[in-house]
């Protein structure tokens, strides 16, 4: 794992030197955090990290607006050279950094361009902890009122360190019955209703 991370630095930086992993704020998880990961490193190294947050901000747009574009990156049958070509061109049009140039060519040569929008959503976790700010999402099967988002915040926020900013997002999904489900940067607690009736169901299952 550890080698494979350190040619994915090589390969995202700029710099015929980058041997070593910088260290990242927090761990970030699966083929996208390995990704992000390498790239926070080979950023940390060219002294881009908020440019290459920005360029991914702006990517991430650009999937979302551009319907074309996005069908295309993420069909399956276009040939790697072909997303190459599109990626290199929307980088040079875009003006991203060498790094984040890097990551869209590196994406498309390995068929990964799949990948993108959560390589960058785990790129974007790793710069807020490095910024000091703790990313927590809650989800909930109901809406919560005033009273409950202010109590919700107010036990978070206890668990801060010095120097820490909350930054949390709510959002209802009603498939989890109850309870609520939260994640706070590299940690997930699902404390969900479904989650216990799964949990009973194969408990009771088990002694059938």
């Amino acid at each position: 794992m550890a080698s494979h991370s350190l040619m994915l630095v090589r390969r995202l930086s700029t710099s015929q030197t980058a041997q070593a992993m910088v260290k990242t704020p927090i761990q970030v998880f699966g083929l996208e955090g390995r990704y992000a990961s390498a790239l926070y490193s080979a950023a940390s190294k060219n002294k881009a990290l908020d440019a290459v947050e920005k360029d991914l901000i702006g990517v991430q747009n650009l999937l979302k607006t551009d319907i074309p574009f996005r069908e295309f990156v993420l069909n399956p049958i276009v040939q790697k050279d072909a997303k190459k070509v599109a990626v290199e061109a929307v980088a040079a049009k875009t003006k991203t950094s060498p790094s984040t140039t890097n990551l869209l060519i590196l994406l498309a040569e390995n068929g990964r361009l799949n990948k993108l929008d959560g390589v960058a959503n785990a790129y974007r976790t790793l710069m807020a902890a490095h910024r000091g700010e703790v990313v927590c999402e809650v989800t909930t099967a109901k809406a919560l009122d005033a009273a409950q988002v202010k109590e919700l915040e107010t036990t978070l926020k206890a668990f801060l360190k010095k120097g820490q900013v909350l930054k949390y997002s709510t959002r209802v999904d009603a498939s989890i019955l109850g309870g609520m489900v939260v994640t706070v940067g590299d940690k997930y607690v699902d404390m969900s209703t479904a989650t216990k009736i799964k949990k009973y169901t194969e408990a009771i299952a088990a002694t059938i």
